[in-house]
């Protein structure tokens, strides 16, 4: 991933602007090979993956999450110095998404979500200082898109169905939640460090390298992880998934759902206190900073 530059997406944002509704909301839509439009979607594409995506498309293809990533997608920054989110790359010299054919997307029983909700999609909403997020739907008629003049009416409901979004949309609530909370939280969760940046973006898109990291010794000594569930993420991707989401929710907002074992506690307070120790003989040679507030942590420690 070195030749990609995390930033925000060089593609144009939608002009559109979706109305929310409920899940009863009726709409007159249908998409087939015989439209007029068909593929034009696909031919120009702004694609947000999600960790359900890529676990999906990279067992399709066989292929280690990792050449997935590097082959088929580019990450972009969701804030300024903030976790990391994945977008779809188009061909090269072009806008049309890779796995475009002339009959069709070639993934499509394994296409991801938002591919799935056209012209649907998913809303989540989270209030700053409420615990849980509310979901509605938008429904966007695009100029170009002729599926909306089609002689079928039904219900967002029934096209989800359908269209198989409810496993897509289970399996990826707590990424979602994660970053729901991120946004509505502002300021009072702060930027997360390089680290906790990097193991969001193992733990959400990079499942193969995630693995190992969970294999190595130290892990295992750190946290006190039920019997049989690291054997159990070892070899099913989906549940290594969701636990990346559990380990990612107490590194990034101390939600404590994995117990640390006695040991580690005890050598983590002891290397903190070893750090400080440390940190306060260089102080008393310096001596005293005239002019400069003192610091809540004159540290900058950060234990995650």
């Amino acid at each position: 991933m070195e030749d990609f530059k995390i930033d925000e997406s060089p593609l144009p944002k939608s002009p559109v602007m979706p109305a929310m509704f409920e899940g009863d909301k009726v709409i007159q839509f249908q998409c087939h090979k015989g439209i007029s439009c068909f593929n034009a979607c696909c031919s120009n594409i702004d694609i947000t993956l999600t960790p359900y995506d890529i676990l999906r498309l990279k067992k399709r293809l066989n292929m280690t999450s990792g050449e997935f990533l590097n082959q088929y997608t580019f990450p972009f920054e969701m804030g300024k110095n903030d976790v990391a989110g994945v977008k779809f790359k188009p061909v090269e010299n072009g806008m049309a998404c890779q796995f475009m054919t002339e009959e069709g997307c070639s993934v499509y029983e394994d296409r991801p979500a938002a591919c799935r909700y056209y012209p649907v999609a998913l809303l989540s909403m989270r209030k700053q200082h409420e615990f849980t997020d509310t979901n509605a739907y938008a429904y966007v008629k695009e100029p170009h898109c002729m599926g909306h003049y089609e002689p079928r009416e039904i219900t967002i409901d029934d096209y989800r169905k359908e269209q198989g979004v409810a496993e897509y949309d289970d399996l990826t609530r707590g990424w979602r939640q994660m970053i729901l909370k991120k946004k509505s939280s502002g300021p009072y969760i702060g930027t997360p460090s390089l680290m906790s940046r990097q193991l969001f973006f193992m733990a959400c898109y990079d499942l193969d390298n995630f693995r190992k990291f969970v294999s190595t010794p130290s892990f295992s000594e750190t946290y006190d992880l039920p019997e049989g569930l690291l054997e159990k993420i070892q070899h099913d991707d989906t549940e290594l998934m969701l636990f990346g989401f559990r380990l990612l929710a107490q590194v990034l907002f101390n939600e404590q759902s994995l117990p640390l074992k006695h040991e580690a506690l005890e050598k983590r307070l002891l290397k903190k206190q070893e750090r400080q120790a440390a940190m306060d003989e260089i102080t008393a040679k310096i001596g005293p900073t005239e002019g400069k507030p003192a610091e809540e942590d004159k540290y900058k420690f950060v234990d995650n």
